[in-house]
């Protein structure tokens, strides 16, 4: 079996050996933020070609237990060799995923933003199903999350909420959910068990603040506290500790209520209004007409990425790859796995 892309592998490796012996370099951490870069891209390259090193031995090993199998015609051997093979595609599917995440912003954290559409209190718990869906997948890679802001919903879920994503590939992964995404059910709202058609739409951005260095004057900034939302009773927030920050020149506005207090709040609405003047600028550079926001459609009919049929069937549909599956408690629980892939084969 030819096993191609070992240029590619050889460059990883020369650029690895590079970089580790920048790092040991007597200067190395004068330089904090150059030093957590270069940490940062060690750790990925090191990934990467362990994966790299992985597949091409299991590979190896089929190849070699195939070959017996087929000569002594015994049967455990090429049960074994199947097992092998089967563990190969795996292997390889992660080197094709790793090779498909290869943009500048995609090994980073991110956030992503959700915001009800047409449907009312529908549409706002749909919102909350979709928030459980993204904390699921991530929380099987192991992503760290965490609501940033949200606004409560008309009855049930939310209007909109914010989740920051800590995580290697986070970004690269979640770019994949962008868009409008649609639901038909029974309305557990209804009391005629009537079928509901709601609409959500999902946006993600990358966290930026560690690759670049985004200049935000105190003068462009209208900073507002207000009192963050939160259980009642004892445990009532009783201060101004929210901030909402508006960037006057671009008119972005970012806000966080999450954290104890409003210092913290101010560093976590700070950190993502880099993130989002990080992205404009590469839409300018990029000689695109849109400013980001853009990407964002109608949350409504005709304009959905994707569709989930609860009734009168059982169906989730990419309408971008047209890729479907019946199994839309698992899609619900967090498996976006062959969803994800497919669009970002479709993308490159």
């Amino acid at each position: 079996m030819n096993f191609g892309g070992h240029f590619e592998v050889a460059q990883k490796s020369d650029r690895l050996t590079f970089l580790k012996k920048q790092s040991e370099e007597s200067e190395f951490w004068n330089d904090s933020q150059n030093a957590k870069t270069v940490s940062k891209e060690i750790d990925i390259l090191q990934k990467q070609l362990e994966n790299w090193k992985s597949a091409e031995s299991l590979v190896s090993d089929s190849e070699v237990l195939i070959e017996l199998g087929m000569e002594a015609q015994n049967e455990a051997t090429l049960l074994e060799a199947e097992q092998k093979v089967l563990a190969t595609k795996e292997a390889l599917k992660k080197l094709e995923m790793a090779k498909m995440l290869s943009g500048p912003n995609d090994a980073n954290g991110a956030f992503f933003q959700i915001n009800a559409g047409a449907g009312g209190t529908e549409s706002c718990d749909w919102v909350s199903i979709l928030l459980r869906m993204y904390i699921r997948f991530c929380e099987a890679r192991g992503y760290k999350t965490q609501i940033i802001d949200f606004t409560d919903g008309d009855g049930a879920g939310y209007r909109s909420v914010t989740v920051m994503v800590e995580g290697s590939y986070a970004y690269g992964y979640l770019k994949a959910e962008i868009g409008v995404h649609r639901l038909v059910r029974i309305s557990p709202f209804d009391a005629n068990k009537r079928r509901h058609t709601s609409f959500a739409s999902v946006f993600v951005y990358p966290d930026v603040e560690d690759d670049i260095d985004i200049e935000v004057k105190e003068a462009d900034l209208r900073i507002d506290t207000y009192r963050a939302g939160g259980a009642g009773g004892q445990k009532v927030n009783k201060t101004d500790s929210a901030v909402r920050m508006t960037h006057i020149p671009t008119g972005i506005v970012v806000q966080c209520q999450n954290e104890r207090s409003q210092h913290q709040n101010r560093a976590v609405a700070m950190k993502m209004l880099k993130a989002r003047l990080y992205e404009v600028e590469m839409e300018k550079r990029m000689a695109q007409k849109e400013k980001v926001e853009a990407n964002k459609k109608d949350i409504a009919w005709g304009s959905q990425i994707r569709s989930y049929v609860l009734q009168p069937y059982q169906m989730v549909k990419d309408h971008r790859t047209n890729y479907e599956s019946s199994q839309t408690q698992d899609v619900l629980d967090g498996n976006l796995d062959e969803f994800i892939r497919r669009y970002l084969l479709s993308a490159r």
